[in-house]
């Protein structure tokens, strides 16, 4: 049985149009498909910025000059610092989209073609989804880990540096941070609402939404009488799983550390992306493509030895990085187990 004809220029085409037009579908689905990605972008915590050394998230740490005075008194000025700034690094993720130069001959026609690329791309979805929900949480890790998006567990945190700023000296610049341990029921509560006050203000500034694994949800969820188990029915309606604790959805996933307990304020916490990559897709290249080493030993002149790729590829990439400007307003609860 003969194999249909390569036809290169109808395969980039076709693959450049599909890849360009399904860009914003691919990312409203990495965003809307794990309960944490979808609290970074339903709260409009993805920000996009064009270019940068670093992502600089400004601070204001403490209250400026401020009192009473009479009339005619003189008026004293104090200035106070009362801002800084967090840097954090970019950090680059990507996904690669292959065909083969067999899935070509077997997938020729417009059609077979876009329905093996979209096969691909739903692929590429899962892979990304997965990667960057587990980054978010400090469980899934690249090759190289100092190349990771910050985990939220590391920037929710008492004790190491965010955005290089120490909170040994900066004693600001911690979350409420607590180990649990072994409770029951009431003790696990009491740990809740303890953390919730502690990261709160009096007013509207608080945390509003909470993340755990599965076994946590499930304790938690045991504590509660039939009568008293709300949920957010926005988000369930969403296909997410939750709770409510002080009318705050607590939600579970599945890359969740285990026996940790999230606290975030959406007002502080958030995630950039570079706009110029946001989620990317690069031109796919030319079949049959490759590098070529140096010539081997003894070959002619001319010759060369090298490896060559018969499949087309193209990547996803996306670079930004976890931000955090308040770490006041988050807690984290560790060690959380069922007494």
């Amino acid at each position: 049985m003969a194999l249909a004809t390569h036809t290169p220029t109808t395969w980039n085409d076709i693959l450049s149009t599909t890849m360009h037009n399904y860009h914003k579908t691919l990312t409203d689905n990495i965003f809307d498909s794990r309960p944490l990605l979808n609290y970074l972008m339903s709260n409009g915590r993805v920000k996009k910025t064009s270019g940068g050394i670093s992502i600089v998230e400004p601070i204001i740490y403490v209250e400026g000059d401020s009192d009473s005075y009479a009339e005619w008194d003189t008026v004293t000025v104090n200035p106070v610092n009362t801002a800084t700034a967090a840097q954090f690094d970019w950090k680059q993720l990507y996904a690669t989209i292959a065909i083969s130069g067999l899935e070509e001959a077997q997938n020729n026609g417009k059609e077979q073609i876009i329905n093996l690329l979209e096969a691909k791309i739903m692929q590429a979805e899962d892979t990304l989804k997965t990667k960057l929900n587990g980054m978010l949480f400090g469980t899934t890790s690249g090759t190289t880990a100092a190349n990771d998006f910050t985990s939220l567990i590391d920037l929710v945190d008492d004790t190491a540096a965010a955005g290089g700023i120490n909170p040994a000296t900066e004693t600001w610049w911690k979350s409420t941070v607590t180990a649990v341990g072994a409770v029951d029921a009431a003790g696990l509560e009491a740990a809740m609402r303890k953390a919730y006050n502690s990261a709160s203000d009096a007013g509207n500034d608080r945390v509003d939404s909470l993340f755990t694994d599965d076994t946590t949800f499930g304790f938690y969820e045991s504590t509660l009488t039939p009568q008293v188990r709300y949920t957010d029915t926005a988000k369930a309606n969403l296909g997410f799983q939750n709770l409510m604790f002080k009318n705050v959805p607590l939600f579970w996933d599945f890359q969740a550390p285990a026996g940790v307990m999230l606290g975030l304020n959406s007002k502080y916490v958030g995630l950039t992306i570079h706009s110029d990559r946001d989620f990317k897709q690069s031109p796919f290249t030319d079949n049959l493509s490759g590098s070529l080493g140096a010539p081997a030993s003894g070959a002619g002149i001319g010759s060369a030895s090298g490896n060559a790729l018969d499949a087309r590829v193209s990547f996803i990439t996306t670079y930004g990085n976890t931000t955090i400007r308040n770490r006041r307003r988050c807690f984290k609860l560790t060690g959380i187990a069922e007494a």
